[in-house]
């Protein structure tokens, strides 16, 4: 969790115990994740929240004709109902 050099969007990650870490934009916007579910190279889930949202995140990985197939999934909702239409903005950013 803490190699996100190729993430340029982020200012820096803290890590606060192997269940929990906050992600900081470069504007310090902070995000929290708790990793729900955790089975390498098969599966990852986290609860994600800060003041304007919250939601859940599948990653399921798996191979298909020796290559890596990936199917993610977000569920998030805005916290204030003025920033509902940009949600979709905003997890694209």
């Amino acid at each position: 969790m803490d190699q996100y050099e190729w993430r340029s969007d982020l200012s820096k990650i803290e890590i606060i115990n192997e269940k929990q870490f906050v992600e900081y934009t470069k504007d310090g916007f902070a995000t929290t994740f708790t990793i729900t579910v955790s089975e390498p190279c098969k599966r990852w889930e986290f609860d994600m929240e800060n003041s304007n949202m919250k939601g859940h995140w599948v990653g399921i990985f798996s191979e298909i004709d020796s290559q890596t197939e990936i199917d993610f999934t977000e569920d998030v909702t805005a916290k204030k109902f003025v920033l509902k239409p940009f949600v979709k903005g905003f997890l694209k950013k």
